[in-house]
């Protein structure tokens, strides 16, 4: 059986684990969490909750994760992988991108180091994705020719049934309107670290704006802003509109 293999690439904070849900929810579609994960903390020796447990449960060879990219068996139609861009360091080989169908979810940097910040104290900018995400879209870019789907966080979850089908088009697969919603709670396919990270998507039913509760920005925040905005925009122009 032929099998359509979707990288969805993010950075944190970025609701990628709501459009990782969505796909969930299609009866021909089955899903990976970050499979790059445990590779990451241990190449880049970064202390994250829970460090020691996804080291013991998860694949850390770079290689052979990107392989199970792109040859693992798949009993679905759909295989939707959620990727994180930060994960993809330097040293990693990233041709593998070349042999699946990639898409890009951004948000305002503004509301993902807010709430990056409410988790993990000590950040930079590598830390969020912007940078690296730049540069696998400019890798597809090259490659196809063309600019890969790139979805807004926000547009998402203001119109999900307007950017679903939108993105399900440009992924050449069909659209369900299964994608609307998911059960509550966690589910069989998130990773260990959903017990940490996954709190407020876990009481989630669909696509709803996150709250933004935040406290004030600090200068490191503004500057860090002011950084990752450069290339937040730069993706930004490519995005589905409504």
């Amino acid at each position: 059986m032929s099998v359509k293999r979707i990288a969805m690439w993010s950075g944190p904070r970025n609701l990628s684990t709501a459009l990782m849900r969505s796909f969930a929810s299609r009866i021909d579609c089955t899903v990976i969490d970050e499979p790059f994960y445990a590779a990451y903390l241990k190449a880049s020796e970064i202390e994250h909750p829970m460090k020691d447990l996804i080291l013991k449960t998860y694949n850390v060879d770079p290689k052979e994760v990107a392989q199970n990219c792109v040859e693992s068996e798949v009993n679905t139609k759909i295989q939707y992988q959620k990727h994180m861009t930060h994960h993809m360091l330097d040293p990693f080989d990233r041709s593998f991108v070349y042999s699946v169908s990639n898409a890009f979810l951004v948000r305002s940097p503004e509301k993902v180091i807010k709430s990056f910040g409410k988790k993990i104290a000590d950040f930079a900018l590598k830390d969020l994705g912007y940078i690296q995400q730049v540069d696998l879209f400019d890798m597809v870019c090259n490659k196809v020719g063309s600019p890969p789907p790139v979805i807004d966080a926000d547009d998402l979850c203001a119109n999900p049934a307007v950017i679903l089908p939108k993105l399900c088009t440009k992924l050449g697969i069909s659209y369900s309107d299964k994608m609307l919603a998911w059960s509550t709670g966690s589910h069989s396919y998130d990773g260990v670290w959903g017990r940490y990270w996954y709190r407020s998507v876990n009481k989630s039913s669909g696509f709803i704006p996150p709250e933004d509760n935040f406290d004030k920005l600090s200068s490191f925040q503004r500057n860090l802003i002011n950084e990752a905005n450069l290339y937040f925009d730069r993706l930004n122009e490519y995005k589905i509109s409504f």
